[in-house]
């Protein structure tokens, strides 16, 4: 096995080796078996390609031709033309195939089933790596950068599991990069011959140490040492740091805590992860839910709530932790009057969401959840204990569905003074403007209830805001001045301002962080996405509790107690939930503009109406466009080719052994290997001069090529040959002199830098004869059509009668 076919055997092997880590992602395992294949055969194409000694962009072309038949083959072949060739069908499924894929990614927990969209993302990144790594390591030689693809592939694997990526992938992906090190090594050593191996300590001293055995080189033994110290230090050094926690959205809150009963919330910011989510491409579901529910646009699930405005930003108060009782203690401020039902829930965190704190409806009455968690009284919130995420957690949650009316709630009689104290206070920086602006709104209202309402009002129609989620995000009394003065920002403005004007006024307020009820499946359950992620206020009214408010526009729904006791059953009513991002999930999905994207994409949504849909009468693409785009495919890979075909039959057609065999043959082969060799000479840098004898001129190609040794023997060779063809009375049969040309060329090769060969393959300079054959066959026809011009001119004079009369 030769260097570079044992070199291109590591490079798959790494591929697949670093391939590996992305087997947790999926389902099933099959997949990898088809990538296997695949990038055996495109691995296989490239070193059939360097046998042939091809240059370099072609070899990588041609294995990227391959490539795409293959994919085109496992995925497109109904589509593609003769089952093999990707016609414009064969690429709008791929394509089609490509964008379900990255959808199925965003909607699907990890492990994700192997749809075709994930299975050609999946294999199609594995042969797009393995090709990398191929050409690098293999075609240009450098094994080191080909580490950085390898990289990426692992990167990607644990990207999307999150960090969850075991360290025993890393381990055997960095075994594939330092086996393909060693290969290398191997092989640019073996170049070099034996190696001297120091002083054998047994018999025959110096002589066995040039000599070698048939044990490792020495410096393979020290690369692998290397190798492996490097590769220890790797796994090590990482343990022994600490580790960062991340957003409260998207990676671990800050909940510590260490024994039973003890232990603390921290303050976590969950704004910026918040917006981020909110702007995310795709609404990558994070969690479902089956409940029992009588009211499914209400039932919001609730993270954890933010009651301390500094001035700068709101966040959560510092509390002490409990252990969680088996039944919750009652909200607090609730009274019995008020009408209560208890539902049932069973919710399902994606493998892909961890976070500190437990989505849960509120006010949750008994949670059932595995685990090491913790219950925080104020804000009633169950947070991770000792590293204890959401990470794939499944718990069953029993809460109250408070239904006051609009008169209980007017009626609520003072609150407590120290929850007074604590839940109206605002900053000494807060602007003027936030006072003065919720009095101005709210003064023809006579109890807190109303005064609330007002508010809510005015944020979600009354104002004229706008909802945009790309305004800066921030909660300090600068960014609420800003956002009243604007008028435009998205939940995190609307529910800050609406609870900061609340305590100016008297009234307690808090902010809830969390999600919107999502979004209803096929099978009846609810899917809760990123883009779901919201924030509300909290007011306080004492005989009921905590109350949920909706100021921000075109999300979530309206609360029934903050509604006109007769509703109207107009389409346009406020009691209706209102289109968004987060629609309000409804037992039968809407075929209306405003079904939610993710209905869309499942096709719940009825008829399509989107622009370009195709209906049933559609018969494809005539047959007659897909054989102009083939030979309009066909004309633009080949014209840039143009050159080095006809430099292939040029010389094909003068090598040419076959022929007659008298003296004028054996002439004409003798001169047309002289035109080759003067042609190769002149692809690689060496032009023509037509003055001088054949004898000068084959001195000038040695002395210009840097030839030597046979190549510049087989010049002169053919040179004599020349010159006995052209000069000797009688020539005779002059031998052939393929083998002298090809001795030639090789040379010229050989002494060539890597730009001189990619130039003398891909763009000969001699091409430019056809261009000269060109000129002067044209000049030719010009001269033809001119003298049958001339002479129909002459013959027509002939034949015109004399004017002279007789």
């Amino acid at each position: 096995m030769s260097g570079r076919t044992r070199l291109a055997l590591c490079a798959f092997s790494a591929t697949m080796m670093a391939a590996g880590a992305l087997l947790p992602l999926v389902e099933t395992s099959k997949w990898v078996l088809q990538a296997a294949f695949l990038l055996a055969v495109q691995s296989g194409v490239g070193v059939l390609a360097r046998r042939m000694r091809l240059a370099r962009i072609l070899t990588v072309s041609l294995q990227v031709l391959v490539t795409l038949l293959t994919l085109t083959v496992a995925f497109a072949r109904e589509h593609a033309l003769f089952g093999v060739l990707p016609g414009p069908q064969a690429v709008q499924r791929l394509a089609e195939l490509l964008t379900t894929g990255a959808d199925d990614v965003s909607r699907y927990a990890i492990p994700a089933p192997a749809t075709d969209g994930i299975q050609l993302m999946l294999i199609g990144g594995v042969l797009l790596i393995g090709l990398a790594v191929d050409v690098l390591a293999v075609t240009f030689r450098a094994a080191a950068p080909a580490g950085l693809p390898l990289l990426a592939l692992y990167s990607v694997a644990a990207g999307l599991s999150d960090g969850g990526a075991g360290w025993l992938w890393f381990l055997l992906a960095a075994c594939g990069y330092l086996l393909l090190l060693l290969a290398e090594g191997r092989d640019r050593l073996s170049q070099w011959g034996r190696v001297f191996g120091g002083v054998s300590r047994t018999s025959g001293g110096l002589a066995a140490g040039m000599e070698g055995s048939g044990r490792a080189l020495a410096p393979v033994r020290t690369g692998r040492r290397i190798g492996v110290v490097a590769l220890g230090i790797a796994l090590v050094v990482p343990a022994a740091l600490p580790a960062l926690d991340g957003g409260l959205l998207d990676g671990t809150g800050g909940g510590s805590g260490g024994g039973r009963g003890g232990g603390t919330i921290s303050a976590v910011n969950p704004l910026v992860s918040l917006q981020n989510n909110l702007n995310q491409p795709e609404n990558r579901e994070v969690m479902t839910y089956r409940t029992n529910s009588g009211s499914p646009q209400d039932f919001y699930l609730r993270i954890m709530a933010l009651d301390q405005f500094s001035g700068g930003e709101w966040r959560p108060s510092t509390r002490r932790l409990k252990d969680v009782p088996d039944r919750l203690p009652q909200p607090a401020g609730l009274g019995g009057d008020v009408a209560v039902t208890e539902i049932r829930t069973n919710i399902s965190a994606s493998r892909s969401y961890q976070q500190t704190y437990l989505p849960l409806p509120y006010p949750a009455s008994e949670v059932d959840v595995q685990g090491r968690w913790r219950y925080e009284p104020a804000g009633r919130t169950l947070v991770g204990d000792d590293g204890q995420t959401t990470r794939g957690a499944r718990y069953e949650v029993s809460s109250l569905v408070v239904e006051p009316t609009a008169a209980q709630l007017a009626a609520s009689m003072e609150p407590p003074s120290d929850l007074a104290r604590e839940y109206t206070r605002v900053p000494p920086s807060l602007p003027d403007v936030v006072e003065e602006t919720a009095e101005r709104v709210t003064r023809d209202a006579a109890t807190d209830y109303e005064r609330a309402v007002k508010l809510q009002d005015w944020f979600a129609s009354e104002g004229e805001f706008r909802y945009d989620t790309t305004v800066t995000s921030g909660t300090g009394t600068a960014a609420i001045e800003r956002f009243l003065r604007d008028k435009e920002g998205f939940c995190v403005h609307f529910s800050f301002s609406m609870a900061a004007m609340a305590r100016t006024l008297g009234i307690p307020a808090r902010v809830a962080v969390g999600f919107t009820p999502g979004t209803v499946q096929a099978d009846g359950s609810v899917s809760v996405g990123l883009r779901d992620a919201h924030a509300w206020p909290e007011l306080y009214f004492e005989g009921v509790g905590w109350t949920r408010f909706e100021p921000t526009p075109s999300r979530g729904s309206t609360p029934a107690y903050t509604l006109p006791d007769t509703p109207s059953q107009d389409p346009s009513d406020p009691a209706q939930p209102t289109d968004g991002a987060s629609a309000v999930p409804t037992a039968v999905p809407s075929a209306t503009e405003s079904c939610p994207a993710q209905m869309r994409q499942q096709g719940e949504c009825g008829a399509s109406t989107a622009p370009g849909a195709l209906d049933s009468t559609d018969s494809g693409t005539p047959a007659g466009t897909v054989v102009l785009w083939v030979l309009g495919s066909l004309l633009v890979l080949t014209l840039p080719l143009a050159p080095m075909l006809w430099r292939m039959r040029a010389r094909g057609l003068r090598l040419a052994s076959s022929g007659g065999r008298t003296a004028a043959d054996a002439a004409a082969r003798v001169m047309a290997a002289w035109r080759e060799i003067t042609d190769t000479a002149w692809d690689h840098g060496i032009p023509p001069d037509d003055s001088q004898t054949p004898r000068k001129a084959a001195a000038r190609v040695v002395r210009l090529g840097g030839l030597d040794g046979p190549a510049a023997a087989a010049v002169h060779r053919v040179a004599g040959a020349v010159e006995q063809v052209l000069y000797a009375p009688d020539p005779g049969l002059v031998p052939s002199s393929a083998e002298d040309v090809r001795e030639v060329r090789a040379g010229l090769w050989a002494s060539a830098g890597p730009w001189s060969r990619l130039r003398a393959t891909l763009a000969p300079r001699s091409a430019v004869r056809v261009i000269w054959a060109v000129s002067e066959r044209r000049a030719e026809l010009g001269r033809r059509w001119s003298d049958l011009a001339g002479r129909a001119r002459r013959t027509a004079r002939l034949r015109r009668p004399s004017r002279q009369q007789g």
